[in-house]
């Protein structure tokens, strides 16, 4: 069973690092030379090649580094260097919680100190390129070090939890760290608004004026109180444009990216918050936060029937079986349904956001201002306006922008 264990394992890492590359380089040569009927407004020669250099450096940099990564863990496996790390916690501590914390603890510092280098390369290089990176070195530190608070404040007690449950309750741990995560999904919406989002950004409610107006007129013409209308200092670190809604009940929120507010008319923005109103009427999020909730607990459940097999641990060098070690092999384990299950939820994305995008249509009642705002997100961000279906199929969690503009035009 160990060998069967190791080739899945193995055979799994392969397969996606394969799927992964033959996806993107037939998305990099799906690449057109003439601009797509009506974006001439939009591109010029210029800014259209532009936008397929931005997409071939992506491409080439997540070559690089998907093999990198895939290297990187074929060693750790073979040589059994989770074992090494395991070996050195037990030598630390033999309390299985504060054993747990610490090993995914030296993992997540490792794997940040070698992704770091990544990171800074594709911030300050490739998005410095295409003069999108407004962030600093300063903004860069600050985030990381509030990245890191958020992780121990959030992802250590939700993980000490589990943890505990699992190594309290035996066979009925699953079901009540389910029970905790599910409070968690739930909860994490309005802590996102009040507390994460404005660590990293500045929020300001949108002035007073013909935008805000607008807004709150469509607002109350389709029933939907917003708590808060925000312009989000979104500059501070790309000069890519967005808008998205969180929350639920009272912590509703809007939020506009500057860049946005900079580069659309009334009428294009009023037709972007009509589609996120639309996620919500529709139940978007709703049924995204159940799919969750369920994902999660199948995925602990199955855990809960595998975390006592030694044949799995011995595949990465690990002689004493724990719940930490558990956790992460069993994810690995687990990839190919998670391979499946994210092929299956990226196109359900995809359904809502025509979904949403009928929505806006219907209630805004202004075709043009849709598909100019969905043109000029598209230039404004040097979207791949082309993409091959197999890309599309694995990993696009909105539809190509060409699709969507002809799902509108066919209303």
């Amino acid at each position: 069973m160990e060998q069967t264990y190791y080739f899945v394992i193995i055979g799994v890492l392969i397969f996606d690092y394969a799927l992964s590359s033959i996806s993107s380089l037939l998305n990099m040569k799906n690449i057109t030379e003439e601009i797509p009927d009506g974006f001439e407004n939009h591109y010029d020669g210029e800014k259209y090649a532009k936008s397929q250099a931005y997409l071939k450096d992506n491409t080439q940099f997540g070559f690089f580094s998907g093999t990198f990564s895939l290297i990187l863990m074929l060693v750790v496996i073979h040589f059994g260097l989770f074992g090494v790390l395991d070996i050195f916690v037990r030598e630390l501590t033999i309390h299985p919680l504060y054993g747990g914390l610490i090993f995914f603890g030296i993992i997540f510092i490792i794997n940040d100190i070698i992704n770091l280098p990544f990171s800074l390369y594709s911030t300050f290089v490739i998005e410095e390129k295409y003069g999108f990176n407004k962030t600093n070195y300063k903004t860069f530190i600050l985030d990381k070090l509030k990245g890191y608070l958020l992780t121990i404040l959030l992802g250590g007690s939700v993980l000490g939890a589990i943890l505990y449950f699992f190594n309290s309750y035996d066979e009925n741990g699953w079901w009540i760290a389910w029970c905790l995560v599910t409070g968690f999904m739930i909860a994490v919406q309005p802590l996102f608004v009040h507390v994460i989002a404005p660590m990293f950004n500045k929020f300001t409610p949108l002035e007073e004026g013909e935008l805000r107006t607008a807004i709150e007129s469509f607002a109350k013409r389709v029933n939907f109180p917003i708590a808060r209308i925000d312009m989000m200092d979104g500059s501070k670190r790309s000069g890519h444009s967005n808008a998205y809604f969180s929350g639920f009940g009272k912590s509703r929120r809007i939020a506009l990216f500057d860049t946005l507010l900079e580069k659309h008319s009334t009428e294009e923005i009023v037709s972007v918050v009509a589609h996120e109103v639309g996620h919500y009427k529709k139940k978007h999020i709703i049924l995204g936060t159940i799919i969750g909730i369920v994902e999660t607990g199948i995925m602990l459940f199955v855990f809960n029937l595998f975390m006592n097999d030694s044949d799995l641990f011995s595949v990465f060098g690990v002689s004493a079986i724990s719940v930490h070690a558990g956790l992460v092999f069993f994810g690995m384990l687990y990839a190919p349904v998670s391979l499946v299950l994210s092929i299956f939820t990226t196109a359900l994305s995809r359904k809502n956001e025509f979904e949403a995008d009928a929505y806006s249509l219907e209630t805004t009642q202004n075709k043009d201002a849709l598909i100019n705002m969905l043109r000029g997100l598209s230039a404004n961000n040097l979207s791949h306006l082309t993409p091959h279906p197999l890309t599309v199929f694995l990993s696009y969690s909105h539809p190509p922008t060409l699709d969507r503009i002809a799902a509108v035009n066919n209303k």
